[in-house]
C-alpha cells in the first residue's frame, strides 16, 4: 500500500488516531498513571525504556490495528525505536495497518497574550528528511490557548500555518494543534476565534497543500464543521484535553464530523501490573469506545 492509500485511509475517518507521543517532560505522568512510580528509574534512558515497553505492549495488543486505529503519533524516541524487531514506524503500517505521525515540536514558549506559541525548532528539516525516510506519513505540533485573545490567537494560528508549509516542503501532512484549554472561562468564545482565525488561513493555501488538525472539543457542537469540510482539509481530529474518557466520547459524538485522537483518554486504565489477557482485554474496551464515538458522528455527518 503507498502513501496515496494512507492519505485515502485518514480522509475516510472510519476510526481514530491514537496519541502516544508523551515527551520527556509528559512522561514521568504517563509512567505513574500506568502504575510505575519515579523511584523505580534513575535516568532519562531508563524512563524512556520504560514508556517504550508500555507503548510496545499498546501497539502489539490484538485491537490496535487499523480495523479501528487509523493512525498513531509517536514522539521522536520511540520512531527510533523498534516494535516487534521492526523500525517502529514500518511496525505500525505493515503489520498493524495503522499510519505512522511523528510529534515533532519542542515544548511550549511562555505565555504571552493568554497564548503559549511554540519553542524554535532549528533542526526541523532534517528531523522531516529522517522521518520521511522512516516511513513516517504525517507530524503534529501542539501550541495551546489561555484565553478569547484576538491577537494572541491570531499569532498562534499563523505560527501553526508557517511551519505546516515547511513541514509539507518535506513530502509531509501536519497536523495542526492549537489546542484550547478546557479549563478557561471564555473558552467558547476563544474557539470562535480559533476558527474563524483558521478558515482565513486556509482559504490562502495553495491548492496543492494539504493539512490536518487537532483541536479541542469545542463548547457548541458543531462549531468546527466548515473547517471538516474545506477542501485544504485531509482530516479534522479532536484531543481529549483532560477530559475523562466518558466526557471526551460524550462530547465528540456531538461533533459530526470530527474524529477522535485520545491519548490519557485511551491508555487511562492500562496499568504496567496488569496480565496480558486483562491489558489487552482493558485496552480493547477503551479501543472500542473511542472508535464507537468516532463512528457514531462519521455516520451522522454522512446522513448530514
Amino acid at each position: 500500500m503507498s502513501y496515496q492509500d494512507q492519505r485515502d485511509l485518514i480522509h475516510a475517518g472510519q476510526g481514530f488516531i491514537a496519541a502516544l507521543d508523551q515527551s520527556g517532560g509528559s512522561t514521568p505522568k504517563a509512567l505513574a498513571a500506568y502504575g510505575v512510580d519515579a523511584a523505580a528509574f534513575s535516568s532519562d534512558a531508563e524512563m524512556f525504556d520504560m514508556i517504550h515497553a508500555m507503548r510496545s505492549r499498546i501497539v502489539q495488543s490484538p485491537d490496535f490495528t487499523g480495523a479501528k486505529v487509523l493512525g498513531a503519533i509517536l514522539f521522536e524516541d520511540t520512531m527510533d525505536r523498534e516494535f516487534g524487531g521492526q523500525p517502529a514506524p514500518q511496525y505500525l503500517w505493515q503489520q498493524r495497518g495503522v499510519v505512522p505521525f511523528l510529534k515533532v515540536d519542542k515544548g511550549l514558549q511562555d505565555t504571552a497574550e493568554d497564548v503559549q506559541l511554540l519553542k524554535p525548532m532549528p533542526d526541523l528539516d532534517s528531523v522531516l528528511q529522517r522521518a520521511a525516510a522512516l516511513g513516517i506519513f504525517g507530524t503534529k505540533m501542539r501550541s495551546v490557548i489561555h484565553g478569547a485573545n484576538r491577537a494572541g490567537i491570531s499569532q498562534i494560528v499563523a505560527q501553526q500555518f508557517e511551519i505546516g508549509a515547511q513541514i509539507i516542503a518535506q513530502g509531509l501532512i501536519p497536523i495542526l494543534e492549537p489546542e484550547v484549554s478546557i479549563t478557561i472561562s471564555d473558552k467558547a468564545e476563544a474557539e470562535n476565534l480559533l476558527c474563524d482565525a483558521i478558515l482565513n488561513h486556509l482559504d490562502a493555501l495553495p491548492t496543492d497543500q494539504t493539512v490536518m488538525l487537532k483541536l479541542t472539543l469545542p463548547e457548541t457542537a458543531n462549531l468546527y464543521s466548515r473547517l471538516c469540510q474545506h477542501p485544504r482539509v485531509l482530516s479534522v481530529v479532536a484531543l481529549s484535553g483532560g477530559y475523562s474518557r466518558a466526557e471526551a466520547n460524550a462530547r465528540l459524538s456531538q461533533n459530526s464530523k470530527m474524529i477522535a485522537s485520545f491519548s490519557r483518554a485511551l491508555s487511562n486504565d492500562l496499568r504496567a501490573n496488569q496480565s496480558e489477557a486483562e491489558f489487552d482485554k482493558v485496552l480493547g474496551v477503551a479501543v472500542d469506545k473511542i472508535y464507537n464515538a468516532s463512528m457514531s458522528k462519521t455516520a451522522k455527518s454522512q446522513a448530514a
